[in-house]
């Protein structure tokens, strides 16, 4: 396993949590943490145990673990940029971000605290987002002069719609959890206690069921939420197709008729 300077990475039996931690800056994301989360996300990946991630933040410096998620990218970094080395600050990004959103395992957000700019953006481009009730998302950046970098004005359009998308970038104004959660930018809210645990029991529940069918099933939503309706749906069937020529078909099914629990081991 890697050792890292911003992260920290346990895996617990089925389930991987990987805490963003750079308690002096409320975890934001700069060059070295992208890096960082791209080398724990490729040694994730590898792990064939590893059937679910749940992505979270680590305590601020005084030990506050509710503070932030992550604050946003990292200002003081990204002051003086130019305009290649902005784009290729949001290239680097993009990399980490996408393995969240294409990574055969399925990837949750557990957001505490601040969501802002690249924290709202890093949970968008997990699978699924938990959030404490003190959770605070928003896309700030076109009041600092500058438009979100790390696919905020394309993933909140397709998570909230194109008009609540523009209304939260153009007036920076941030949503807390429960209107997060009214609008869909986050699937459930939770208590701040009860946010790990929360989204370890979810996390379970999925690892439960046949890995490789979860895997296929995200690939087919991802791949053809773009697509028109006849091609995706003719994508599913091939998928469909496949799925049912696997040990884990044969096993769920024969335990589903057999009324007995299904053995699953597939991934």
């Amino acid at each position: 396993m890697a050792e890292f300077k911003n992260l920290e990475l346990n895996v617990e039996g089925e389930v991987a949590v990987l805490k963003i931690s750079r308690p002096a800056a409320l975890n934001a994301l700069n060059s070295e943490t992208l890096d960082e989360l791209t080398v724990a996300l490729d040694e994730i990946e590898a792990n064939d145990g590893v059937k679910v991630l749940i992505l979270t933040g680590g305590p601020d410096k005084k030990g506050n673990e509710f503070k932030s998620f992550v604050a946003g990218a990292d200002i003081s970094e990204m002051v003086n940029f130019t305009a290649p080395e902005a784009r290729a600050f949001g290239i680097r990004a993009s990399k980490p971000f996408f393995k969240l959103m294409e990574m055969r395992q399925v990837t949750i957000a557990a957001v505490n605290g601040f969501a802002l700019g690249g924290g709202c953006e890093i949970a968008m481009a997990c699978d699924i987002r938990i959030a404490s009730d003190n959770a605070i998302f928003g896309q700030p950046e076109c009041g600092l002069g500058i438009i979100p970098g790390f696919g905020g004005t394309q993933r909140l359009a397709r998570l909230i719609g194109m008009g609540r998308a523009k209304e939260l970038i153009f007036t920076c104004d941030n949503v807390n959890a429960e209107e997060a959660y009214r609008i869909g930018l986050v699937n459930k809210v939770t208590t701040p206690e009860e946010l790990m645990p929360t989204a370890k029991k979810m996390a379970e529940k999925i690892a439960s069921k046949g890995s490789y069918a979860v895997a296929v099933a995200k690939a087919a939503i991802n791949n053809g939420y773009d697509m028109d309706i006849h091609n995706a749906v003719e994508m599913e069937a091939n998928l469909f197709g496949v799925v049912n020529d696997t040990h884990d078909k044969k096993e769920g099914m024969g335990a589903f008729l057999e009324k007995r629990s299904a053995e699953l081991t597939d991934f």
